[in-house]
């Protein structure tokens, strides 16, 4: 099945190449990676262009400003589907989530599932070289979103997902309002509202070794009040 890997950078010029370097060997044939950059300072959309111009897999969407991370995968979707994929994934650039994990989401939708996500918090999976209030964040986030939205997923706020393009085509990419990782929480909502079925296929997330997080208090304060009107607008 046609795949188009979906990698939103801003300020990523540390881990980009490598990143591109680690997935496509594990990307099925006939399939792509999509780099949408928010007009990085530090010169990642002007590598991503060197690799596109390299590799003729990678292909490059430049956004005028940065937005958030919301909006950049909105983007990022619309062109996967105007192309005509089949499966559109989702992972960090920073190598939080391994590349080596990923063909096993991709094996893990093929064989049913309409929506694989990459899960801290399921059995076999983890999360390395944090501290004790990240971890505390991360998982009082997901449990807050679950008990919230009375959902059955239990790494709601994961980042790594496969999805099969009918969930984009029917979840309303234009009314998507979530900029920061309460977008990852928007997505699954809607799609289990649709009637999609989604697994969780356990990993390891490992904090990032090149450049700074972009998580923030701005990002959390987002989630807080925006996982609650997901359940008031009852989507």
């Amino acid at each position: 099945m046609r795949t188009t890997l979906v990698l939103p950078t801003y300020n990523e010029a540390g881990n980009l190449e490598p990143m591109v370097e680690a997935v496509r060997p594990l990307l099925p044939a006939d399939s792509r990676i999509l780099i949408v950059d928010d007009n990085s300072p530090d010169g990642t959309g002007r590598l991503a262009d060197e690799l596109a111009a390299k590799y003729e897999d990678v292909e490059v969407l430049h956004r005028t400003a940065k937005e958030g991370l919301g909006p950049a995968y909105v983007a990022g979707f619309r062109e996967a589907l105007e192309s005509g994929s089949e499966l559109i994934a989702q992972m960090d650039v920073d190598f939080s989530h391994d590349p080596a994990d990923l063909p096993r989401l991709i094996e893990a939708v093929t064989a049913g599932p309409d929506v694989a996500i990459g899960s801290r918090y399921v059995e076999g999976g983890g999360v390395e070289n944090w501290g004790p209030v990240r971890r505390m964040i991360s998982r009082g986030g997901s449990f807050y979103a679950r008990a919230t939205l009375n959902l059955p997923v239990r790494d709601l706020t994961g980042g790594f997902k496969v999805m099969r393009r009918e969930v984009l085509e029917k979840i309303d990419l234009d009314s998507l309002e979530a900029l920061g990782y309460a977008f990852q929480v928007e997505v699954t909502y809607r799609a289990i509202r649709q009637g999609f079925t989604v697994v969780e296929v356990p990993i390891t997330f490992r904090d990032r070794e090149v450049g700074n997080s972009k998580m923030g208090l701005g990002i959390v304060a987002e989630a807080a009040w925006r996982v609650p009107a997901m359940r008031f607008r009852g989507r």
